[in-house]
């Protein structure tokens, strides 16, 4: 063989080999790969229906159409899948966590068993920012807010844990304007909470009006649940006749704590995030992806056969306002944590 030869067969192989490396760099990450969200609380919630729904569409909207499946991850109050989502799962983009944003405002607070640093996460979005709204059975006769409170009816609402808005709002009110309840905690899930409304074992919940529509509709329709308060700063348009906790408030300290530690859950309740470490391209195809699902027909018609509201943030805005939650008064600080201990 001719040294010209050579340097051809050379020089072709060096193109061949440069050829496949340019088409290896430009294959996908995602293509092949399977994506776990790992949600918080049992099966046949809201968060666990979201999740299933988003899970549907959400590989379509990201370079090499990766699958997209739900686990389930309940226990003490959601706090399981927290601290696995930040010490245990691998911050390679394929795990994506769902759990109450409440817990971060717990962390805080210095509740025990938090594992995890909040501001380390990297986030995607929020679906839907909640409104909480408190429903009693009718069974307990009650049937308004002002009826409740004079008659001081001890009602038994059902929770999930501390860091869930099903434990946290209630213990605010019943700090601040003496909300006669007793508080079952420990379920793990509002599906768990809604099967032990449904028997009798719990008469009560503060739950999102966004859940109750999706997975409490049974419930609704037949007039069994009876909503009596709603725990944001104005009242949602679906429900202009139910008052708002604030106005109940009737000390300044009062109408402070509720702002602080009712009002601001909303924005952050159903956060979807990664670990910290995540490459920061992936946690940008992941965010994009998210929103370019909320948008998407086929999705929102999922949806809205669901029943599940949508009001979504993206990454960044969530973060900030995660960020913001530690923000808080440092002058309330020792009355929220001695309130919701």
């Amino acid at each position: 063989m001719t040294r010209a030869l050579v340097g051809l067969v050379a020089a072709a192989s060096l193109i061949l080999l440069l050829s496949v490396n340019s088409a290896n760099a430009q294959e996908p990450f995602y293509r092949g790969k399977t994506v776990r969200i790992i949600v918080g609380a049992s099966a046949g919630g809201g968060y666990d229906t979201y999740s299933r729904t988003i899970a549907r569409h959400m590989g379509k909207h990201i370079p090499g159409n990766p699958v997209f499946v739900v686990d389930n991850m309940p226990g003490a109050g959601f706090l399981i899948s927290a601290n696995y989502m930040y010490r245990v799962a691998k911050a390679d983009g394929l795990t994506v966590g769902h759990f109450i944003g409440g817990l971060f405002l717990q962390q805080l607070l210095g509740k025990p068993g938090i594992e995890f640093d909040a501001r380390k996460f990297e986030y995607i979005g929020v679906p839907a920012q909640d409104n909480y709204v408190l429903g009693v059975n009718k069974s307990t006769g009650i049937t308004g807010m002002d009826q409740w409170l004079s008659s001081k009816s001890v009602v038994k609402l059902g929770g999930v844990g501390a860091g869930s808005a099903t434990d946290d709002i209630p213990k605010v009110l019943a700090a601040t304007i003496a909300l006669p309840m007793q508080l079952v905690s420990g379920y793990k899930g509002t599906a768990d909470v809604r099967l032990a409304f449904d028997g009798g074992e719990v008469t009560g919940i503060c739950n999102s009006w966004e859940s109750f529509k999706s997975t409490w509709r049974k419930e609704l329709d037949a007039g069994e649940l009876v909503l009596v308060l709603q725990n944001v700063a104005k009242p949602h348009p679906e429900l202009p006749k139910i008052p708002l906790a604030i106005n109940y408030a009737k000390t300044n300290e009062a109408q402070r704590l509720i702002r602080a530690l009712v009002h601001s859950v909303g924005p952050t309740a159903r956060p979807y995030l990664l670990p910290p470490g995540t490459p920061k391209d992936r946690v940008q195809i992941l965010r994009k992806a998210f929103i370019e699902t909320m948008k998407d027909p086929e999705f929102l018609a999922d949806a809205t056969k669901a029943k599940l509201d949508l009001n979504p943030l993206d990454g960044a805005e969530l973060e900030r306002n995660v960020r913001e939650v530690f923000n808080l008064d440092k002058a309330l600080i020792p009355r929220a944590k001695e309130i919701l201990k």
